[in-house]
């Protein structure tokens, strides 16, 4: 999982942030009044029409029933678990409920995704297409008329119809939402066969859709401020200096006692689109420690440790608000205050924004479970590269959100009888980009797995199976390449008036002159006369010169190492196939292990060097060649022959309830009648 941030440009107020890259692209809000409104109502229709959709389930139910080969199946996603690491901690010993699974079924390398970024594998286990299938090529997207970069997998506008009641602007529609991934995924055309399922945390679902199940949205739903995770440092320092991942806000301090504000999302209901904000006070102790009112909510802090949710409430007009939850962590009490704050997650029993299908589903969880994490990429890698959290710290963040996760997941399983109940994890993700291999908080996390999997196996029933799988491994991270740098070097990319830099968004870029950009984490587009809005290239010449590039790209060598940058390069007509190929870059760059795409190069903006030291903290990745990078797959079922792919996943699911596979999939099924294997 890898997303560039372009905060500035979507409208969030900050300069370029690289979090999952970090905060990202900007979302309206509606008042969260509409949602929950909407919600209670849809929990009343659900109720009422209740007894006709158990009917229509139990007929559809039974037209199948005799070619369904699984009662239930439970689907764990271990984002990032890589299988080189998986197989040697099996060999030793140290994952044992793994290990058990793969004695009873089995366990094997899956293949991942070209490029392997986890919005384009997620994608693709949804729906069994590749990203000429789903759309979903990167985190990023390229607008051809103005080159550029947008968040790929959903839009939110701005509702067209108001009342104007004096200062106040009231919407009367919910701002329009749209999720961008195409194609359907397979628990929609199960929920059309009467199979019910429950989908917890599977990336690019936001915003949700309708289906015959429950849904919680996961990677891309944004944070109350409309980024994809901005966290906010409370300072009474003058010289906190800037965060790239974060916003820092200044805090006074008079008779001892700490007063500021909270920053919020811009008011919906106000003509000017003022910011909302909230009062912040914080008494100390004495004991290193203090008490914290948010507009009356109220928490008590301890040093270096993180406080439980607290509501956040901003007050848009006379009975009008909106809700975010937050978690602390005082860092410092005094002399000098300081204060870490999550970003401001849409709080699940309020959401301001549809984060869940139906939209009562997240506040039946909120209120049986407790407040969670709703941010697609909750665990803030941002915050540890800036130096604002410690190792610790932000290891004592992903624990708490995989507990949370663990929660809602079990929940589902107790709960549920019948079909498809699948939640994916992300600590193994998170460790593995911040922490080397070799060290403890990986294999901690991996063990955290494996625990999971075992109380997952301890739950099944007769009739159940299960699937564990990855959307990709790993590999470190030591150099960047700047691809738009190497283009420029080569003559490819041209600068206004001679320039050697260019600033963001392709700012100095001379498109009358330029006949190839980079843009995402691996792609390269051509600029290309009738589909780019100032294309040079003609469209008989792209192939030639694709494979121009491609050939110089597959010899960069690296002059400070001596190694070769890149393992391969791909040709779009090569490996993506369905209507929306054509939308995707033209070569997609496999880096070799230890390289990948410089920070800034990604949104367009670049100084002229090639190669350059990663020094943040995000110390591994997985956009590279994705034969270095294969994910994991464990199953209670033995499979049939062959490898086994990420495209596989949905057809193998659709089998399994013995529902038609729709043509336009490309994966084929797993498991055939002659071979299955039932591990009950």
């Amino acid at each position: 999982m890898n997303l560039l941030s372009a905060a500035s440009l979507f409208g969030s107020g900050l300069d370029p942030a690289l979090a999952y890259i970090g905060p990202g692209a900007g979302f309206g809000l509606f008042s969260s009044f509409l949602v929950v409104i909407a919600a209670f109502g849809l929990a009343l229709a659900s109720f009422l029409v209740w007894p006709v959709r158990l009917v229509i389930a139990l007929i559809r139910g039974l037209k199948r029933s005799g070619k369904a080969r699984v009662r239930r199946l439970i689907i764990v996603g271990l984002d990032g678990m890589s299988h080189g690491l998986t197989a040697r901690m099996l060999e030793d010993g140290r994952l044992p409920n793994l290990a058990r699974l793969r004695d009873k079924g089995h366990f094997g390398p899956l293949e991942t995704t070209n490029p392997p970024i986890s919005p384009v594998a997620w994608s693709t286990f949804q729906t069994g297409t590749d990203p000429g299938g789903h759309a979903i090529f990167d985190f990023l997207s390229r607008d051809p008329a103005s080159y550029m970069p947008q968040l790929s997998s959903a839009r939110i506008g701005k509702p067209k119809r108001f009342l104007k009641i004096g200062r106040w602007t009231i919407p009367l529609e919910r701002s329009p939402a749209r999720l961008l991934r195409r194609s359907k995924p397979f628990w929609s055309i199960l929920g059309e066969h009467g199979v019910f399922s429950s989908i917890l945390r599977v990336p690019i679902t936001f915003p949700p859709e309708r289906f015959n199940g429950h849904l919680l949205s996961a990677m891309c739903a944004p944070d109350l401020m409309g980024t994809q995770g901005t966290f906010i440092y409370y300072t009474t320092c003058d010289d906190a200096g800037e965060l790239p991942g974060g916003k820092v806000v200044k805090v006074e301090k008079n008779d001892g006692v700490i007063r500021g504000s909270v920053p919020g999302p811009a008011n919906p209901l106000s003509a000017d689109g003022a910011e909302l904000s909230a009062m912040l006070t914080f008494r100390p102790d004495g004991n290193g420690g203090g008490e914290l009112d948010i507009a009356g909510a109220v928490a008590q802090l301890k040093a270096g440790e993180f406080s439980d949710w607290t509501r956040v409430i901003f007050h848009a007009a006379p009975g009008v608000s909106i809700s975010g939850i937050c978690r602390f962590l005082l860092k410092s009490a005094g002399p000098d205050f300081s204060l870490y704050s999550t970003a401001l997650h849409i709080d699940p029993a309020k959401p301001a924004l549809p984060i869940s299908h139906p939209a009562y589903y997240s506040i039946y969880l909120a209120k049986l479970l407790g407040p969670f994490a709703t941010l697609g990429l909750a665990e803030d890698t941002w915050a540890l590269n800036d130096g604002i959290l410690d190792e610790r710290q932000f290891l004592d963040l992903c624990r708490l959100i995989h507990t949370e996760r663990e929660k809602m997941f079990f929940n589902a399983l107790d709960r549920q009888r019948a079909g498809v109940i699948a939640c994916v994890f992300d600590i193994t993700d998170r460790a593995q980009h911040m922490f080397p291999p070799g060290e403890g908080p990986v294999e901690e996390a991996y063990a955290a797995a494996d625990a999971l999997i075992g109380k997952t196996m301890e739950m099944m029933r007769k009739g159940d199976e299960l699937i564990v799988l990855s959307d990709h491994g790993f590999t470190e991270f030591r150099r960047c390449v700047s691809l738009n740098s190497w283009l420029m070097s080569e003559g490819y990319l041209c600068l206004k008036g001679g320039a050697q830099r260019c600033g963001s968004y392709f700012a100095d870029a001379d498109w009358t002159r330029s006949s190839a950009y980079a843009l995402g984490m691996n792609g390269v587009f051509l600029n290309v006369r009738g589909r780019e809005s100032q294309g040079i290239v003609e469209p008989e010449k792209a192939a030639a010169l694709a494979e121009e590039i491609a050939v110089k790209l597959r010899a960069l060598s690296d002059p400070s190492t001596g190694e070769r940058a890149v393992a391969n390069v791909h040709k779009a007509d090569d490996i993506f196939h369905g209507p929306y190929a054509g939308e995707g870059p033209d070569l997609v760059v496999g880096f070799n292990a230890g390289y990948r795409v410089e920070w800034e190069s990604v949104t367009g903006k670049f100084d002229g060097r090639v190669f350059s030291d990663n020094e943040l903290a995000w110390r591994g990745d997985h956009c590279v060649e994705p034969s270095l990078v294969p994910g994991v797959f464990f199953s209670s079922m033995k499979p049939s022959g062959g490898r086994q792919r990420m495209i596989d996943m949905a057809p193998s699911i659709l089998e399994l309830f013995g529902v038609p596979i729709p043509g336009y999939m490309k994966g084929r099924p797993l498991f055939s009648p002659a071979d299955f294997e039932g591990a009950t």
